[in-house]
């Protein structure tokens, strides 16, 4: 939980009230590697903080194939927030790519902080808008990128990544098979 208030202190004035309402809220969960937090087709009650290790949504398609959506490490946010905002069932599944730590909030509480906390309001519109563009600058490289360069962005990105991530997942990220990604690093490392 120090991570994260240390965050929101670099960015908003924290009441002591306000701190304190935040830890009555949330749990800190060790999650071991392959544990999943939230499944397609179930009812979203939680939002997660990283705080350490790595964590990834993706949805499975009718033929089966897995399409990774995001990866969160640390001081990240993840969940299925389609289904949380739109009051659906969960169209993602989130699991752990690694032994992680998380901050778990229950969605609807931490919903109901900025109407208790103004403070809260200007953060949030802020995560928000990076959020909104960091998905815009995904949908755009997807289009616009060869598949080579959307690797290179994808590792100025998560630069240690590739070391505990299996290469289905980081195919399945960038929207390539298995072989165009060893070909790329095969490339990468002949230049």
């Amino acid at each position: 939980m120090k991570e994260l208030i240390s965050k929101l202190k670099n960015n908003i004035d924290l009441s002591p009230e306000a701190e304190e309402y935040l830890h009555s809220i949330s749990s800190n969960r060790e999650v071991s590697k392959g544990e999943v937090l939230i499944r397609e087709g179930q009812t979203v009650r939680y939002t997660y903080f990283v705080t350490d290790g790595c964590l990834r949504s993706f949805c499975i398609d009718k033929n089966g194939r897995q399409h990774t959506l995001q990866f969160a490490i640390k001081e990240w946010w993840i969940s299925d927030f389609i289904a949380i905002y739109n009051n659906e069932l969960a169209t993602l599944t989130v699991e752990s790519i690694t032994d992680s730590k998380v901050i778990e909030f229950k969605a609807m509480d931490l919903a109901n902080i900025f109407t208790k906390y103004s403070e809260f309001e200007a953060f949030q519109r802020g995560n928000l808008e990076r959020h909104v563009v960091s998905l815009q600058k995904r949908i755009l490289n997807q289009l616009q990128l060869t598949a080579a360069e959307r690797y290179d962005l994808f590792l100025q990105q998560y630069p240690d990544i590739e070391s505990y991530t299996p290469n289905y997942h980081i195919a399945s990220y960038l929207g390539i098979t298995q072989q165009s990604l060893s070909r790329i690093r095969k490339e990468k490392a002949n230049a």
